[in-house]
């Protein structure tokens, strides 16, 4: 692969490492939200439940009808503890959803750095590579002007 091509992949993983570390802000918003909804939902549940157990100790009832609307008012008040107990178990599948989306994103994050570590480990590889001599050449001057080393055996015609 060549110097331009590995440039050009490096650049596109930290492009996706971008695009990853986006997707897992997202989802830590997501599942920030959902936490959010479900602590919500159980304050509800309690306070509803206290309204419940207050309605079901009252007895100042002062006749038939007064004992009657308290009561329906209590039933009514069972009910909303009611859905919102299911409720809170949608919200609580929907929070340990998006946890798992977050540290799903999390991964596709950490792979990505990690190949990003490795095509820049790579990337310094094939530049030293490239870099480094292989071994004695000749200097230009020497190819270039035609002349051959002197012969030095004291033959000077060349028999």
């Amino acid at each position: 692969m060549s110097l331009k091509a590995r440039n050009q992949q490096l650049a596109r993983l930290r492009r996706l490492e971008r695009l990853r570390d986006i997707g897992h802000r997202q989802a830590m918003v997501a599942a920030g939200q959902a936490e959010a909804t479900l602590a919500q939902l159980e304050q509800l549940a309690v306070r509803t439940q206290d309204l419940v157990a207050s309605y079901a100790a009252r007895t100042d009832a002062n006749d038939g009808a007064s004992l009657a609307q308290i009561g329906a008012f209590r039933a009514g008040l069972e009910q909303i503890a009611r859905s919102t107990a299911g409720d809170i178990a949608t919200a609580r599948r929907i929070a340990d959803a998006r946890a798992a989306d977050v540290a799903a994103a999390e991964r596709k994050r950490s792979a990505v750095s990690s190949r990003i570590e490795t095509e820049a480990q790579a990337l310094a590889r094939f530049m030293a590579a490239a870099a480094t001599p292989l071994g004695a050449a000749r200097s230009r001057a020497e190819t270039t002007s035609g002349t051959t080393p002197a012969d030095t055996s004291g033959n000077w015609h060349g028999s």
